[in-house]
């Protein structure tokens, strides 16, 4: 399903992920899934927490630069090849792909995807009888 990710952006400074997640913690906030992306001078945080909108506010007050996108998160078989169906499924639809993360347990990957029209992509994985996981069930793991 589309569910809500946050977007940090941090000077690459030793200490300042940390600063993030320790801020969350404080805040009862779970991080689900998260990816880190950088460059010489700033990294880019993405993650899907358990409160989007509370997480953002209380970041933004501690004067971090967050933004909020939509992503879609669905589950795949954990085996060879199978990312590449899915993939498959969003080219033939010419659904192009801006960044994608993931994780696996047990027989199952989950994956965190960003693409340029996510309602087309939800209606493709529908048709396909594509496991789209809500953020309520991506919170459990």
């Amino acid at each position: 399903m589309i569910i809500k990710q946050l977007s940090v952006f941090l000077e690459n400074k030793s200490g300042r992920l940390h600063e993030v997640f320790d801020v969350l913690g404080a805040s009862n906030i779970n991080v689900s899934a998260c990816s880190v992306a950088d460059t010489s001078e700033f990294g880019i945080l993405r993650m899907i927490v358990s409160e989007p909108d509370k997480a953002r506010e209380i970041l933004k007050e501690k004067l971090f630069s967050v933004n909020v996108s939509e992503v879609i998160s669905f589950a795949t078989p954990n085996a060879p090849g199978s990312l590449s169906k899915t993939l498959q499924i969003l080219s033939n639809a010419q659904i192009s792909i801006e960044y994608l993360y993931g994780f696996s347990i047990g027989e199952k990957s989950f994956i965190a995807l960003r693409c340029d029209n996510a309602e087309k992509a939800v209606m493709e994985f529908q048709r396909h009888q594509m496991e789209l996981i809500s953020a309520s069930e991506l919170y459990k793991f």
